[in-house]
């Protein structure tokens, strides 16, 4: 069926997301869904389903071209790749966050500049940078300049070597010191909005706790956060292999397994992080600390 054919009951019935709407959200407690996409269909089909945020993730490495991890994604194939999903919002109202891709603000304020304008240039409302420590001054640069900035910390894909593999992160007391000390300077340098990937509950919601006035966006960090993203390649059942164990199929239907349609499944994904029900704290969480 073609994209024009599908269901628009949320198309032109929302405001375009703006920082202040997303905020507004969180102040009322309502949890923010968010999905990745990497192209013009499934961004509208996103859309369409009542998605708050989509990000153009650097994962597009990984779901759209093969490689083992996300180091390999250029900030070119990531300009390209917003461009896309830019086209496919145009009328709609989710918020669009791209990644900067590994290498593009390593080596300084500037080279972070430069690349978030080409980012936001081709459609971005917002970028995202990995790591903390030194990320703080980046994120400060950036915001006073203009650029919206969402921090993430936990599991940091383009780190993942220096992590040693894709690991849990803050389990431990001196971890999550360190996670939650790195969030709140985040926090105080402008980030208004933080991915929070595979740490333990309880350190998500400290985080969150910690630091109200930013957005905190989980996966695999439990229920906690103010709002919740999955890759949608993971959550419609399309990617092969071991998927981890935050991911739910939402392309099956929970009591008959029945495959659902695509436009079924993103509406079920938003109802049920709005509801609550999406992750479920013991099925796709992470228990505590130690």
């Amino acid at each position: 069926m073609s994209v024009h054919a599908l269901p628009t009951a949320n198309a032109g019935s929302r405001k375009p997301m703006t920082l202040h709407s997303l905020r507004a959200m969180q102040a009322r407690s309502e949890k923010i869904a968010m999905l990745t996409a990497y192209d013009a269909t499934y961004a509208r089909l996103a859309d369409e389903a009542g998605v708050d945020a989509v990000l153009v993730g650097d994962s597009l490495g990984m779901v759209v071209q093969g490689h083992t991890s996300t180091l390999p994604t250029t900030l070119d194939e990531m300009a390209y790749h917003t461009r896309c999903v830019a086209r496919g919002l145009q009328g709609g109202a989710a918020w669009l966050i791209a990644d900067l891709p590994f290498a593009s603000y390593q080596q300084g304020t500037a080279q972070a500049m430069a690349a978030s304008a080409a980012l936001m240039q081709a459609g971005a409302q917002m970028v995202k940078l990995e790591g903390g420590g030194w990320t703080p001054e980046t994120v400060r640069f950036l915001v006073e300049r203009g650029v919206p900035v969402c921090a993430h910390l936990g599991l940091t894909p383009q780190s993942v070597h220096a992590l040693g593999g894709y690991r849990i992160q803050g389990r431990d007391a001196a971890s999550a010191t360190t996670l939650r000390a790195h969030a709140r300077e985040l926090a105080e340098a402008g980030a208004a909005m933080m991915v929070l990937e595979l740490m333990p509950s309880d350190v998500a919601s400290a985080v969150q706790s910690d630091n109200p006035q930013m957005m905190t966006i989980g996966i695999g960090a439990g229920p906690g956060t103010a709002g919740q993203v999955l890759v949608l390649h993971d959550m419609l059942g399309l990617t092969r292999g071991k998927l981890p164990r935050f991911v739910r199929n939402f392309a099956r239907d929970e009591q008959t397994g029945a495959a659902v349609a695509t436009d079924v499944a993103l509406a079920a994904y938003v109802a049920a992080v709005k509801a609550g029900q999406f992750p479920d704290p013991v099925a796709h969480a992470y228990g505590s600390a130690a």
